[in-house]
């Protein structure tokens, strides 16, 4: 995997670099392709955030994590990437005995045994299905509903589209909006 490393209001030393690119080259195996990883290590205050960004032909990887030590942070990153790859490829690997596709996205794999797949498979669990009238609003009148409920996220039907949309609380204390087609 190629690494391209960058740090803001910190420098990247060869110690930091090998580490980073010792702990993501674990990665190489599940891809056939050769990808290359976005690093962007930030200090700011008494944090460092580590953001790591792999764009393959077919997804995207992305994780950032904040730590008061630097390589701490890498390894958090590290597990949350590693989650991703276990959950798209339990994803890939049902499609493919459903539909026999999408076989090209990973490479095969020599240490992951059939019952292992079988186990991450049964982690997905719906606990609860709710069901709800959508009432026709705007954006604004979704995030104030949104914060009366304490929710993170709104989903209701655009006024002016007629379409339904989702409003959602960003960690910088924003919002965001998500428009269907």
């Amino acid at each position: 995997m190629m690494l391209n490393i960058r740090g803001e209001n910190i420098e990247i030393t060869p110690a930091i670099r090998d580490y980073v690119d010792k702990k993501l080259s674990r990665f190489d195996r599940y891809f056939d392709e050769e990808l290359t990883a976005r690093v962007n290590a930030k200090v700011f205050h008494d944090k460092q955030r580590i953001e790591v960004t792999i764009p393959g032909t077919y997804m995207l990887l992305r994780a950032e994590e904040e730590h008061s030590d630097l390589y701490a942070a890498v390894d958090l990153v590290i597990d949350k990437l590693d989650r991703q790859i276990r959950k798209h490829k339990t994803k890939v690997n049902r499609k493919l005995r459903e539909k026999g596709s999408l076989k090209f996205m990973f490479a095969p794999s020599t240490t992951e045994s059939a019952v292992a797949v079988e186990e991450h498979e049964n982690d997905i669990e719906l606990v609860r299905i709710k069901q709800f009238d959508l009432k026709p609003m705007d954006a604004e009148e979704a995030v104030l509903q949104m914060n009366m409920l304490g929710h993170n996220f709104f989903v209701f039907l655009n006024g002016e589209t007629n379409k339904t949309n989702i409003v959602y609380a960003r960690k910088d204390g924003r919002y965001g909006l998500i428009e269907a087609k």
